[in-house]
């Protein structure tokens, strides 16, 4: 059962909050589109800050399960050594993406693990976009992995804030010849991309 006054609606928009920095004017959108206003999202994200700070607000995965609810699928993952689990959950505003909370090995009592990532993903079956030049890169168009499998070898670098990534990569520019270019991403979609002398 979800948190009391807080839910899908409000957690989609302390994503948006996030991602305001880069594209006011796709975010303006997407709260009209949830049927709300600015103050609904400066609140929203006040009260996810206060809750996540809270004391006695769960920790880990149980606090998205609290907001959310239950999740769509979970399913094992390995990544290197790590026998990780993957808990998606789906959000209205990318029906064809899904919000992954990634989670390290659990406790030898049978808790789960640690929260090693939190973010946007392709969902299972949907298409990734047509990726094959700077043009195709567009504000929302794709996630990390999107991006990174069109253009390898892509170098992951962290990004500004806890919530943002960053690849390098080349891609053909608008005349056809290979540029170096960096992507900006907030929850794992896409949010700018700049060429390495800035333009």
């Amino acid at each position: 059962m979800a948190l009391q006054g807080f839910g899908t609606t409000q957690f989609q928009l302390v994503l948006l909050r996030r991602m305001a920095d880069f594209n006011p004017g796709l975010v303006e959108e997407a709260v009209r589109r949830l049927g709300s206003s600015r103050a609904e999202l400066r609140e929203a994200n006040r009260r996810w800050q206060a809750m996540i700070r809270a004391p006695r607000f769960p920790r880990g995965a149980g606090r998205f399960t609290l907001v959310l609810g239950p999740p769509e699928s979970s399913r094992p993952l390995r990544i290197g050594d790590l026998g990780c689990t993957a808990r998606q959950w789906l959000l209205p505003l990318w029906p064809e993406l899904r919000f992954e909370v990634l989670l390290g090995p659990g406790s030898p009592g049978g808790g789960a693990g640690p929260v090693l990532n939190e973010w946007l993903v392709r969902a299972e079956g949907s298409s990734p976009p047509d990726l094959r030049s700077l043009a195709d890169l567009t504000p929302w168009s794709c996630v990390v992995s999107d991006v990174a499998e069109a253009f390898p070898p892509a170098v992951p670098r962290e990004g500004s804030a806890p919530t943002r990534w960053q690849l390098d990569f080349a891609a053909p520019g608008p005349a056809g010849v290979p540029r170096d270019l960096t992507a900006d991403f907030t929850w794992g979609l896409l949010q700018e991309v700049r060429t390495a002398d800035g333009a």
